[in-house]
Formats: structure tokens, sequence, C-alpha cells
């Protein structure tokens, strides 16, 4: 049976522990990563593409900040756009190669993606969400000299933080709802969408921060009336306890017991969390399943073989 799947796509898919990240890099890894996403849209299912952006944006960011006063500086929610079309490229090009080399005939397109929230939002005044490299403890305590935030992420090393509000609308939803029904593969709210507001008078302002892909991508899942939602990641299983000798994976998760674990502090704010977050709010919002696990396991826990699987109740 063909479904509809929004595909959300990790940092690891892009870059792997340990990689500079460079465009040679990314390009591998994207292609390692779409290989069970490109076997997906051979059986005929109706795809949307999402991803991260972390890593990229950081060193968009990075760019900006060493290039002062020798070029212009660039807003936050720029500099989200940039790692949108750049990142987006990436993912049309190779996966345009892959289908070409099936011999798939599907058009690919990436939309550039506006998401409101709320210049109210109490996230934009708590920065939470990582963007840039891992720092070590002692690179940290030099840049929080600086004035930056950092915290840990995920037992990884510590990681540049800055706000990140609630997705409310894609303002350019009905745009993507039309090409993904005429059998497109659709990639769009790339970093979880380029942050607006509405002003007064209802034109877009942009918004100095970053929004959760996951979050982004539930969303997106609603609006497409999609059957499943796939978060690739870095880990194969949701764990509890993580990072304690108490640590154990997660195969079946029904919606209360996802709320429960969230409330008791299972899954970290900056990595974790917002995947259980956004899997609350698309099945609340109709869907059928999400499934969390890694890109080179996605059709094995597209069957049900593998992965974290989230029902409703």
């Amino acid at each position: 049976m063909r479904e509809r799947l929004v595909i959300a796509l990790g940092g690891n898919a892009l870059i792997k522990p340990g990689q500079a990240g460079t465009i040679p890099e990314q390009l591998a890894t994207v292609e390692e990563s779409l290989g069970g996403v490109v076997e997906l849209i051979r059986e005929g299912h109706r795809i949307a593409l999402t991803h991260g952006n972390g890593p990229q944006v950081g060193n968009i960011v990075i760019r900006v900040e060493e290039a002062r006063g020798k070029a212009y500086d660039l807003p936050l929610d720029v500099c989200v756009a940039q790692s949108q079309g750049e990142m987006g490229y990436l993912i049309q090009r190779t996966l345009h190669n892959l289908l070409r080399r099936r011999g798939i005939a599907r058009p690919v397109v990436t939309v550039l993606t506006q998401v409101v929230v709320d210049r109210q939002d109490p996230r934009l005044h708590s920065p939470t969400k990582p963007i840039g490299p891992f720092y070590t403890a002692a690179q940290a305590d030099q840049l929080r000299r600086k004035g930056y935030t950092l915290m840990e992420d995920a037992h990884r090393g510590y990681r540049r933080v800055v706000p990140s509000p609630l997705p409310l609308r894609l303002v350019e939803q009905d745009v993507i709802l039309q090409l993904f029904e005429s059998g497109a593969i659709v990639i769009v709210a790339g970093g979880g969408g380029i942050p607006v507001a509405l002003a007064e008078d209802g034109t877009l302002v942009g918004i100095e921060a970053v929004v959760d892909k996951d979050l982004a991508s539930s969303l997106l899942a609603t609006a497409l009336r999609a059957d499943r939602l796939l978060d690739l990641t870095a880990v194969e299983k949701v764990k509890l306890n993580f990072g304690t000798p108490q640590e154990r994976d997660i195969e079946r998760m029904t919606l209360a017991e996802a709320r429960r674990y969230l409330a008791e502090g299972h899954f970290a704010p900056g990595s974790m969390g917002p995947k259980i977050e956004a899997a609350i709010a698309f099945l609340q919002g109709g869907g059928r399943e999400v499934i969390i696990t890694r890109p080179e396991v996605v059709l094995a826990a597209f069957r049900g073989h593998t992965g974290t699987h989230i029902y409703p109740d």
C-alpha cells in the first residue's frame, strides 16, 4: 500500500561524527543516507523530505563573525535561508542522480520555506538549540567569556545554543501540498524553516532564531496528512536513561508512554526531546505512526524490524 511519508533527515545524514563537513564529505554521506529513501520512492510512496542544519548554520555564523568588517553582517534568519539553499541543493542533486541511475522518473524540488513563529514566544529568551561544531569543556569556557551561550549536547561535547521558538505555520504550505500531490519529491522546511513573524499590517519580518526541524517536520506531516513520520537520526532506537548504566532501548511506545517519559526527563531538550515532542504532536494531529531510527536501516524500520515505533493510544 502506497503511503504519504514525511522523512526528517538528522545532522548525521549529512555529516558523520568526526568529519569536518566539507562539501565532498556531505555529498558522500547524503548519497549513503538516501539509499533507503530511494527504495521507498521506487515503491511508489509520496515523500516530503526535511533536514536539520545545526552544523551548517553554525559554520555560516562563524564565517559571518570572521568576516565582520570585511563583508556585511547576516542576521540568523538569513543564515538559515543560506543553509536551506546550500543543503537543499546537495540533497536535490544527489537524489536526482540516484533516481536517474535506477530509472525512476520522479521530479525533485526544493522549496525555500518560511515558518511563522510568535514574537512573544518565551523560547526566544531561552537559547536551547545547538548549532555549529562541538567544543571541549576548555574551548566552551573560552567562548562563554566572549558572551556566547553553550551547553552540553548529548554527552558528545559542548555547542553554542540559540533561541528556538515553536513553529506555528508554514508560509508556503499550499504550494508544498500542490507539489506533494503532483508526485514530486519535495525538500522543504530545511533547518526547521526560516523563522518569521507577522507584523501588525500582515507583512512578514525575520526572527533571529533557529526552529527545531523535528517540530517543523511534525507540523508539515500534519498539513500533508501524512500516514507516517520517519525521523532519521544518530541512533537506531530511542533509549531510556540515556548515558547511564540503566540505559535501555525502546522498540514500541504509545502516545501516553511518550508523554510520561518526556515528563520524567528521559529525553534531552537539545537532542531527543524535540523528536518526542514532534512525535506527540503528529500523533495527536491524526498521524498513524512515528518511526525513529538511523538512515542506514530505514527500510528495515519501515517494515517493522528495527527502530523505535510510536503509536496512538
